[in-house]
């Protein structure tokens, strides 16, 4: 089985399918900070032609994500960012790859829109053994809804995002990098599950 993981820099998810005996890459602009397995370091749609079974996605999310809807009024600029980042994600989630998985924070209703659904499943890392809230969206095609795992229980509410304070980062060139890694626990799901439906 061949996996690409695109637009992932981190190697958390391309990792965890090595260790269950994939042939798992990565692509992302920036490069791997994990020297464990391959990684491309290019645009990823020079590599959607190659013979993939099953990808993971996670495209940029800034202009996508319903935290940041109330920049869009007013700026011509933002939309069109929004456009082009929605052609992106649409353009991963339709591949010529027979199952693939598109990851994404909760979607504003203009994203959608222009995506042409909503998510197909989401998923929080309180349910995959981290003890933590941030409620992940991913988009399904060929591949069954990812199972819990490891499902934490707590009295009162959970932690905003990360008690590492994660979601308390200040403005930075390395913030959204930082706060899109992936849980250990859900790539280990991934790998898991995914890697059985060959």
């Amino acid at each position: 089985m061949k996996v690409l993981v695109a637009c992932e820099w981190s190697g958390t998810i391309r990792d965890a399918f090595i260790r269950h005996g994939y042939d798992a890459y990565s692509c992302d602009l920036l490069p791997s900070v994990s020297n464990y397995g391959p990684h491309y370091q290019c645009d990823v749609r020079e590599l959607l032609t190659m013979p993939w079974d099953l990808m993971i996605a996670h495209p940029e999310c800034r202009y996508l994500a319903n935290s940041g809807v109330r920049w869009l009024q007013g700026n011509p600029d933002r939309l069109e960012k929004m456009i082009t980042a929605a052609k992106f994600f649409k353009l991963l989630l339709n591949s010529n790859v027979p199952k693939v998985c598109v990851e994404n924070p909760v979607m504003h209703k203009y994203a959608i829109h222009f995506i042409g659904r909503k998510q197909d499943q989401t998923i929080q890392p309180y349910e995959f053994g981290h003890p933590e809230s941030k409620r992940t969206c991913l988009w399904l095609r060929g591949l069954p809804d990812l199972k819990p795992t490891n499902i934490l229980h707590r009295d009162g509410p959970w932690d905003n995002q990360t008690p590492s304070g994660q979601n308390k980062l200040g403005p930075s060139k390395d913030r959204a990098k930082i706060r899109g890694k992936t849980y250990q626990g859900i790539a280990d799901a991934m790998a898991e599950q995914w890697g059985e439906h060959q």
